[in-house]
């Protein structure tokens, strides 16, 4: 989904954009090579004949269409504010599965969360006092200050800022659809400017 600037917003569901789409508070972005960044409202949507083979349709009783992988809303233009939740697997994500006092990468179930100043010493459990840690580096630092331990964290944790569709900052993935990679990754060589 995106903004009326076409600014990349949020994900939803096909049943989402399209209820947006039949209330003209959307249109579909085409994403094919002849239909490549035309936009669409839902009565032309569904007249489109040609679309790329093997594209998902959606059947009705009476006739079928093409999937919208992209809309563009037609009156937001803002990118939303949201507070990021606090959680082990945001934790794991902001520190990007490295371990903040070794430096290696691990997965999930080989990690931890440690206290950079211990709880018992008046650490709080917050963004700025919580690192990815691994259970080798964990058990060596224990309950200890950083310098105590000898141990500083390699970055200062900070609370992340929420940033649109974060989960996409390794690019377009393994289910997701390659149209998406034009707003999600935008190179200079792939952008014409008009004169």
């Amino acid at each position: 989904m995106l903004n009326r600037l076409w600014q990349p917003v949020n994900i939803c569901s096909a049943r989402r954009a399209l209820g947006l789409l039949f209330l003209d508070h959307a249109q579909v972005v085409g994403t094919f090579e002849d239909n490549l960044f035309s936009t669409h409202n839902f009565e032309s949507w569904i007249r489109l004949e040609d679309g790329p083979e093997g594209w998902p349709v959606i059947h009705t009783v009476s006739d079928c269409f093409w999937l919208p992988a992209i809309i563009v809303l037609t009156a937001f233009d803002r990118l939303p504010r949201k507070d990021i939740k606090f959680s082990r697997e945001n934790i794991l994500q902001r520190d990007d599965h490295v371990c903040q006092y070794c430096g290696q990468r691990f997965e999930n179930r080989d990690l931890n969360l440690d206290h950079v100043i211990p709880r018992d010493k008046g650490g709080m459990t917050s963004w700025e006092n919580i690192v990815c840690s691994c259970i080798r580096c964990n058990t060596k630092k224990g309950n200890k200050l950083p310098a105590e331990a000898q141990m500083a964290p390699l970055r200062k944790p900070v609370a992340p800022r929420w940033r649109p569709l974060a989960d996409f900052h390794g690019g377009v993935r393994k289910g997701h659809h390659e149209s998406w990679r034009f707003f999600l990754e935008p190179s200079a060589s792939s952008v014409t400017l008009s004169a």
